[in-house]
């Protein structure tokens, strides 16, 4: 008895005939006729009522699809967990106080690693940590090393905060800018950008932020109003707008290290990776 003679059984079932359900299967139907016949042989049982026209199930056959579907479920299941599991082995949870980190981190993983998920959730950094200590997370991405003596830091990259402003814009004329020149102005903001939402609120308290949940609709409206926006150097932000420019903060709050954070008794491939990662992070400098 094979798994592809139970899927033709059901098939009969389903189509109605031994000819649609051959059909349906991409096979001859005196190959399908032969293969159920064995099946018979098999299960010492015929499991139809024949006639000239056309072909039923008798009790046998309606046993033996019973048995035949849920063994084809049971085998979808398992086919559906181990390919879980395979995606579980191939996929590592980050969580990470910033977006561009992650980028920076998949870029380098991929390259070394194809193949490998990453399963980035921004959060706090304090919550950040707690992941990574509890095993809710396999790497974390924070703003300071860890002093914890069970985790590894490592040095991943530094983002510093640009204000996109039009041309038109009398602050275009400025080589740098603090946030104190910048409160009281209406920014457009993405909303998934991590801890970098927590320092605008608190450093322009009184600026008015229009957030946006689509990027490609934020891009459009860079390019399309009046309004103030930030950026920053990371390699995978929109490149220049026209009719706009990008002038640096001085603040110290409006620059940022990364660091990446894995325990040292993590999975290899973690290790593999943070290894990987303090080697090139090293050759760039």
């Amino acid at each position: 008895m094979e798994l592809e003679q139970l899927r033709q059984l059901v098939a009969v079932k389903r189509y109605g005939t031994i000819s649609a359900a051959a059909q349906e299967l991409h096979i001859s139907q005196p190959s399908l006729s032969r293969s159920i016949h064995r099946l018979e042989q098999d299960l010492g049982q015929e499991l139809f009522n024949r006639s000239h026209n056309s072909v039923s199930f008798n009790d046998a056959g309606e046993l033996a699809l019973r048995h035949a579907e849920r063994i084809l479920a049971d085998v979808r299941l398992m086919e559906d967990d181990f390919d879980e599991m395979s995606r579980q082995q191939r996929s590592l949870r980050i969580a990470s106080v910033a977006p561009a980190p992650i980028w920076r981190l998949t870029a380098l993983t991929v390259e070394r690693y194809p193949g490998t998920l990453l399963e980035p959730v921004l959060t706090s950094e304090a919550e950040a940590e707690s992941q990574l200590i509890n095993r809710a997370a396999d790497m974390a991405i924070l703003l300071k090393p860890t002093a914890l003596p069970t985790l590894h830091s490592i040095p991943l990259m530094t983002e510093d905060l640009f204000v996109n402003v039009p041309v038109s814009n009398p602050l275009s004329e400025r080589t740098s800018l603090s946030f104190a020149d910048l409160n009281g102005q209406s920014f457009l903001i993405m909303h998934d950008i991590g801890f970098w939402m927590d320092v605008t609120r608190q450093k322009i308290p009184d600026s008015r932020l229009v957030q946006q949940t689509d990027r490609g609709v934020f891009i459009q409206l860079v390019r399309t109003t009046d309004m103030l926006c930030f950026t920053t150097n990371a390699p995978e932000n929109t490149g220049p707008i026209e009719g706009r420019i990008s002038i640096p903060l001085v603040d110290a709050d409006a620059h940022a290290t990364y660091f990446l954070v894995a325990p040292r008794d993590g999975a290899q491939r973690v290790l593999d990776i943070v290894s990987w990662v303090e080697q090139q992070t090293a050759n760039a400098h």
